[in-house]
């Protein structure tokens, strides 16, 4: 038994290092966002100030070990293996959750993940003692877990999304009033003050309010307590004086040091309250085998030295530090976790990458509601003078492919971000909760977005269903975490010997595959047949790059019919979703381009209007193609999925014989569009007349089959249907050559008489000169 209770230590070991690098890859770049969102400072600086924070913050942390050791329940009441195995299970259980939401690219909370870890796998192992022993009941659970102090972490996690919410709208809607979007303006008068009030505010609470949970307080005990003002007002007079030689020496806005200083407490505060998440753990259970080797080896010791306050360690402390600062430079989950927080918070239109739910409808519909109401009551010329400060300033309107590249707010969002968040991480951290820095980074950058109305009528039922799925991920985390974590120990303690092993293998595969399957989403290259947005802004200009979509799509259309046909003949299932997968790409392809057709009108010359009206017209088209192969490839998959009759083999024969017709269309099509050889599109407009009136033969045939011979409804319909939708398609793709045909020669012509009245001025120019 002693050498299973040395591996067991060895693997929580192990698994704390890998915890704390699929942690940090979830919680760390919530401190980042600001910094990154902003794109106030470099990437390189934002890392180099934050790990910084994150190594000063480490010894922050020894106040907060004690959660991970008889915050969630009583160590007096459990044996030395009960106790080893209560922390392997959460160690695992706890690895593989968090991993997970990496994946996903959802932030979730380390905090919670671990209290409810701590707190499943307790209550778990506590209803296993209570069932062995024949004198306690379920009553005497209360004795097992510390109740009052679990309450208190849930209801503190819990309050901190609401009061960081809160906080983060007020404090954000009190600062845009004061400086407007226009800010640059106001910031030569008022930002000096307002980066004397954030620096003090971040210098108060994270180094002096942060210090109290920290070893080395009591040295500065005396110094600190009753001075309190002396400390604040100081420190005011201080950053004041420091802003304005800032502003004055730089010529440049307080505000970088704000965003700069905010980034490096955050990351603190960071350190300082989730490094118990990683390490708290692994460190009980070093103490615990530290505890039973002196009290000679009884695996049935009481663990009460748990409750005792243990000296920090120091050296544990930094390396832990030192993993969580690789972790940040190098993670692509961390980069993954961070685009959902900024995609949420960004001031402008961006690609959402939540769709609209029920209840994010509904309640989009009724703040909408409660607005009109207060517009009622607020007298007009209060409205007025409010809705001036939130007025944007005219600018470019940026594509959702630009926007990703530019800011996503502004600096003054930035600030307050950090500030807010900052504060209330570190007064948690001084009270000991174990207060979740994802809950309040996160509710305080939506709470910022939401005052300075980012969430309007374009995007607010995306961001708010967004918002929502985080949301509901938390809780997931929550319950996901306890059931797991007592579902775990129960395996480990049935056999501890032969589980253990199969539930390390196990994490490492799932770890591995989870690793891989990020790596392939995260590594995808972009299709060489995928549809490019136009951004020319003359006919001209737009004739050429419309000329690839169309290559393309052909290429993919003419692909999708033929596999579908095939499928069809073999009643291959594998061919036919391949199929509809194919469609679909498509198609939202196709709609991304319509998505974008404001954007695109917005930045035309004013000399190129006509081009706006050939753009809109050839997405149309498209727009009609993509739709009759999404009928063609849903019918033929349906048909055989439901194993309904094949198609009679005079049928296929003749699908072969369209799809044979078609494909000579289609390649003609695309060599002329690739090669920009315009002139062939004449000539491919007339065989349409030929494979129209195969179609219309092919119908004629089927009513004549009908009549006679067919018996199955079924395939009667679905071959109608794949007639009707190929001559749909067919009428799509030359109405779209078509349109492509007189655009160009409108646009050809005058480039013509122009060359010709060129060439037509200089022979007249040396006539006159000879």
């Amino acid at each position: 038994m002693d050498n299973i209770y040395l591996l067991m230590l060895i693997a929580i070991t192990v698994l704390a290092v890998a915890d704390i690098v699929v942690g940090v890859s979830n919680d760390a770049i919530n401190f980042l966002n600001s910094a990154i969102g902003s794109k106030a400072i470099s990437l390189r600086t934002i890392m180099i100030v934050a790990s910084l924070g994150i190594f000063i913050g480490a010894v922050f942390s020894s106040g907060m070990m004690e959660v991970a050791r008889k915050g969630i329940f009583v160590p007096a009441q459990f044996e030395f293996g009960e106790i080893m195995l209560i922390f392997m299970a959460v160690m695992i259980t706890d690895i593989l959750l968090l991993d997970f939401f990496n994946t996903l690219g959802l932030p979730t909370s380390t905090t919670v993940s671990i209290v409810f870890n701590l707190l499943g796998a307790a209550v778990v192992m506590s209803l296993i003692k209570i069932s062995n022993s024949e004198s306690e009941t379920l009553a005497d659970l209360a004795t097992y877990i510390n109740t009052d102090k679990a309450i208190e972490i849930i209801s503190g996690i819990l309050l901190s999304v609401v009061i960081a919410f809160s906080v983060g709208a007020l404090v954000q809607w009190v600062s845009r009033l004061i400086f407007t979007f226009n800010y640059e303006k106001k910031i030569k008068h008022f930002g000096i003050v307002f980066g004397g009030l954030a620096l003090t505010a971040i210098t108060y609470f994270i180094f002096l309010k942060g210090l109290k949970g920290t070893p080395y307080y009591s040295e500065l005990k005396s110094l600190v307590e009753g001075n309190e003002f002396y400390i604040i007002v100081g420190s005011f007079i201080f950053w004041t004086l420091f802003s304005f030689l800032f502003e004055m020496l730089t010529k440049r806005t307080v505000l970088l040091v704000v965003i700069a200083v905010g980034t490096f407490g955050l990351a603190l505060a960071f350190s300082g309250n989730d490094l118990v998440n990683f390490i708290g753990v692994p460190m009980a259970a070093y103490h615990s085998y530290e505890a039973w080797i002196a009290g000679g080896m009884d695996v049935t010791m009481s663990m009460a030295v748990l409750e005792k306050k243990v000296p920090a360690e120091p050296l544990l402390l930094f390396i832990s530090g030192a993993i969580m600062v690789l972790t940040l430079w190098f993670s692509k989950k961390a980069k993954t976790v961070a685009e959902t927080e900024i995609s949420l918070s960004r001031q402008g239109e961006t690609h959402e990458k939540f769709e609209p739910n029920r209840l994010s409808r509904s309640i989009v519909k009724g703040t909408t509601q409660l607005s009109n109401y207060f517009g009622i009551v607020i007298p007009n010329s209060i409205q007025e003078k409010i809705g001036k400060s939130f007025e944007k300033p005219n600018q470019i309107a940026l594509t959702k492919d630009q926007s990703i590249d530019a800011p996503a707010f502004d600096m003054i969002r930035a600030s307050v971000n950090l500030m807010v968040a900052g504060v209330l991480i570190a007064i948690a951290t001084s009270m000991k909760l174990p207060l979740s820095t994802t809950y309040v980074t996160f509710m305080v950058a939506m709470g910022t977005s939401l005052a300075d109305r980012a969430w309007g009528r374009e995007s607010a039922v995306y961001r708010v269903a967004g918002v929502l799925n985080v949301i509901g991920g938390w809780f997931g985390t929550a319950i996901g975490a306890f059931i797991a974590a007592g579902i775990v120990v129960f395996l480990i303690n049935w056999n501890p010997s032969v589980i253990i092993p199969i539930l390390l293998l196990l994490t490492v595969l799932l770890l591995y595959r989870n690793y891989v399957s990020h790596k392939r989403k995260s590594s995808k290259v972009i299709d060489e047949d995928s549809l490019k947005k136009a951004e020319s802004s003359s006919l001209q200009g737009v004739i050429q790059e419309s000329a690839k979509n169309i290559a393309n799509v052909v290429k993919r259309t003419n692909r999708i019919y033929s596999n579908s046909v095939v499928g069809l003949a073999k009643q291959d299932l594998t061919i036919l979703k391949k199929s509809k997968k194919q469609v679909v790409k498509l198609t939202a392809e196709v709609d991304d381009l319509r998505d974008n057709i404001f954007y695109f009108i917005k930045n035309l010359d004013e000399s190129s209007l006509e081009a706006s009206n050939f753009y809109i017209n050839v997405l149309g088209h498209l727009q009609d193609m993509s739709q009759s192969l999404e009928y063609i490839s849903k019918v033929s998959y349906k048909h055989i999925n439901n194993n309904h009759k094949k198609l009679k083999f005079s049928q296929i024969k003749e699908l072969k014989e369209l799809d044979d017709k078609l494909e000579i269309l289609f390649s003609d099509t695309e060599k002329a569009f690739k090669s920009e050889s315009f002139e062939q599109i004449g000539n491919i407009l007339s065989e349409k007349k030929e494979v129209y009136d195969l179609v219309k033969e092919k119908i004629h045939k089927q009513v004549q089959r009908t009549r006679t011979e067919e018996s199955s409804p079924k395939n009667t319909t679905l071959y109608f249907g794949l007639l009707l939708e190929t001559k749909d398609l067919l009428n799509a793709t030359m109405n779209l050559l078509d349109e492509y045909h007189n655009s160009f020669d409108s646009s050809v012509e005058p480039a013509k008489i122009t060359v010709v009245d060129e060439i037509t001025e200089k022979g007249e120019s040396s006539d006159q000169e000879e």
